[in-house]
């Protein structure tokens, strides 16, 4: 279909790039624009050479990353996800920006490529038409999506957006990151200008050719350059004066764009390439499967820039300052000196003071631990809970937990750790448990059953249930233990234990960087259960859970492996599990992070409350979104500081809201430690009740001689 008016020529009805040009005025524009085209590639190189100053290491790209990347980039569904308003603007911005630039290389393409060379035109006519239409569209998109970014950075002022560190004071010459400040509004402004200079410069030329038909005549094919033509007209501006100010704004347009294309390696703006290198190479499970280490190597861990991987150093440098990392750390939202987004910004800096000169400075100028400018300290990785809240919400798939214990485990090579955390790593080096007790006790829960546990050592059983250290040791959770085995029992279900055979499966061990010790419990882990006859293995420890599912295939330990929860819902859905009794009663539940965020085991424990007969009433922070306990990454070895709120009083007191609520349930021997005492000592006590799902569904069901609850416990209806 033509849009051409009848009598004129498709073929006039186009722009002339160099109307009214001298030859040297278009000798000195391709001069120019080849130029910011030299320094944009040199940019580039200099990036390249910087993540190749990296280690090499597993990477999980593929067609699959490269489709997930697409879907992400299409949809903006990470952007989007909790900060609507942002993540519509930032489509704005995108759409708008990727359609100016396709609509320039089209140009380009015809201009310098397809005509000279081969004779082909492409650019006018309806095509012409539709392709101004398009851009104008895309032109008011990334100015509406700017215009909201520098409402929302001036008025609204969102607390992440604030780059003051948690991890430095005042008197750190990096406290505050102000060039970060000046660096984000001179991108947005830079845009603005780019675009509102292209509007400008359209209607000029509007106002210039107004009496060729081939031109005034499809003004409205270009609605926001026509209506700005309609305003310059009313001000006065005739053709001459159009014709002036369209080689003034034609000049500064493109000197504009072109500077700003030759800036992008150099700047924030290069987020648009390496967040796509980022999204395509993530690892799928970043936090649930740790990357093992070369045990035999000089050094451990990550204690120099030239450690880190490549595929790290891309993702450092995607980081687009957002913030959402920064709001969802516990540890952060605490009081504790660490922000995800501070931590990969640092390690950014660092990277580029040091791998982007021509030639790498001396060994010791490349260790990134330590105290000094743009140095990443010890007490910021020591307060992570490895919660992967952040690894969740990042829009881009920075990594930033295997990086946290990459670095923690140079620190470990060093023996740079709180004391606390290295007496666990000692007793369960010696006594197989973080306790420190014998391993013949790690059974001696069961002595008060009345119905002997199978030893799963000596006889096949249908179901392996690793119990863990909690589990075993702790006073408070042996009788969730106690509970679970009479759930068990009840249904008739088949099932066995390790005994003393079970050592700590490893998973807050290698998450505080001891991978040695970790490879250690998880052979001996192994080794103990090639020795036994089963299908499949359960646990109620979501720590337990992830480590032997995700990690200990990295060992050869490959197994059918389930959480409690989801064994419990599934008996009650087929009914296998016959209740005696409803909890009547309003109930919160909180997802634990190795369960919910780490494997995706929202559904089931809420599905057993609610055939329980519970009233279920969600957290503001769920799923997903769920705040940690603050016990995971080792720090439930750890002794908090008095002065500072410990993550589980705020995730209690945000239960403590929900009007009427009776019982505050947990699916983690760690989260009940953790929660028993913070009910404790945020005054909810006698309002409140910490139970476990087990205990719940074992109340219910009536189970064993001897009710598992004390007097402060809801009772069954």
């Amino acid at each position: 279909m033509s849009l051409i008016v009848d009598g004129q020529s498709a073929e006039h009805v186009t722009r002339i790039l160099f109307q009214d040009f001298s030859g040297w005025m278009i000798f000195s524009f391709y001069v120019v624009a080849f130029t910011a085209i030299a320094v944009f590639a040199y940019g580039c190189y200099i990036q390249i050479r910087k993540y190749h100053r990296g280690t090499t290491s597993a990477t999980h790209s593929g067609l699959a990353g490269f489709r997930r990347m697409l879907a992400d980039m299409l949809t903006h569904r990470g952007i989007k996800r909790r900060d609507r308003p942002a993540g519509k603007a930032h489509a704005y911005i995108f759409f708008g920006f990727t359609l100016l630039f396709i609509g320039t290389s089209t140009i380009t393409l015809q201009y310098d490529i397809l005509h000279p060379l081969l004779g082909i035109r492409f650019w006018y006519g309806t095509f012409y038409l539709l392709f101004s239409l398009t851009l104008d569209i895309a032109g008011l998109w990334l100015i509406a999506g700017l215009l909201y970014m520098m409402y929302r950075r001036k008025w609204l002022a969102p607390p992440k957006l604030n780059y003051k560190r948690p991890d430095r004071s005042e008197a750190d010459p990096d406290y505050t990151r102000r060039d970060y400040r000046i660096e984000d509004w001179t991108f947005l402004w830079a845009l603005i200008i780019i675009a509102m200079t292209g509007f400008l410069l359209e209607a000029a030329r509007l106002v210039w050719l107004q009496t060729d038909p081939s031109v005034w005549d499809y003004r409205w094919w270009s609605p926001v350059g026509a209506a700005v033509a309609y305003g310059l007209k009313a001000a006065g501006v005739g053709p001459a004066a159009g014709a002036a100010l369209r080689m003034w704004l034609w000049w500064g347009h493109g000197l504009i764009a072109l500077v700003f294309i030759a800036l992008i390696p150099y700047t924030k703006v290069k987020h648009i390439l390496t967040a796509m290198v980022s999204l395509s190479l993530r690892d799928d499970k970043p936090a649930a499967r740790l990357p093992t280490a070369d045990l035999d190597a000089n050094r451990i861990g990550y204690s120099k820039i030239t450690d880190f991987s490549r595929r790290y150093l891309w993702q450092v440098d995607a980081c687009t300052k957002c913030g959402r990392c920064h709001e969802a750390c516990p540890a952060k939202a605490t009081g504790y000196p660490l922000s995800p987004r501070d931590l990969v910004l640092s390690i950014r800096e660092f990277s580029h003071t040091n791998l982007e000169r021509y030639a790498l400075p001396a060994d010791e100028d490349l260790t990134v631990l330590g105290r000094g400018l743009h140095q990443v300290r010890a007490e910021t990785l020591w307060a992570c809970r490895t919660c992967a809240a952040c690894v969740e919400i990042c829009p881009v798939g920075i990594e930033h937990v295997p990086m946290i214990v990459e670095m923690r485990r140079a620190l470990v090579d060093k023996g740079d750790m709180d004391p606390a955390v290295q007496t666990a790593l000692q007793n369960i080096q010696n006594k197989g448990n973080s306790f420190g007790e014998n391993k013949r006790k790690r059974a001696a829960w069961t002595k008060k059953l009345d119905f002997p546990i199978k030893d799963a050592r000596k006889e096949a059983v249908d179901v392996l249930w690793f119990v863990g250290d909690f589990a075993s040791f702790d006073p408070r959770y042996q009788k969730v233990s106690q509970a679970f085995a009479r759930v068990l029992h009840a249904a008739g279900v088949d099932f066995g234990i390790l005994y003393e055979a079970e050592m700590n499966a490893g998973n807050d061990v290698r998450r505080v960087g001891e991978e040695g010790l970790y490879e250690h419990l998880a052979e001996a882990n192994i080794a103990a259960l090639a020795e036994c006859e089963f299908k499949h293995i359960v646990t109620t420890d979501p720590h337990s859970y992830n480590t032997l599912k995700n990690e200990y295939p990295q060992f050869g330990g490959v197994y059918n492996v389930e959480h409690a929860s989801s064994m419990i819902q599934r008996m009650l859905e087929t009914g296998v599990i016959k209740l005696s009794g409803k909890l009547d009663r309003r109930v919160t539940f909180h997802d634990p992070c190795h369960l919910g965020r780490l494997n995706n085991g929202y559904d089931a424990p809420r599905d057993a409350l609610n055939r329980i007969g519970a009233e279920l009433v969600e957290m503001d922070r769920s799923r997903d979104n769920s705040f940690c306990c603050g016990a995971g990454g080792g720090r439930i070895w750890t002794p908090d500081p008095i002065e500072l709120q410990k993550p589980a009083e705020n995730r209690m007191q945000e239960a403590a809201a929900i009007e009427g609520l009776e019982v505050f349930v947990v699916s983690c021997p760690k989260c009940m430690n953790m929660f028993e005492d913070a009910v404790k000592s945020t005054g909810n006590e006698q309002k409140i009740a910490v139970r476990e799902l087990i205990e719940l569904v074992d109340a219910c069901m009536q189970a064993g001689t001897e009710q598992p609850f004390s007097h402060d416990v809801p009772e069954t209806a």
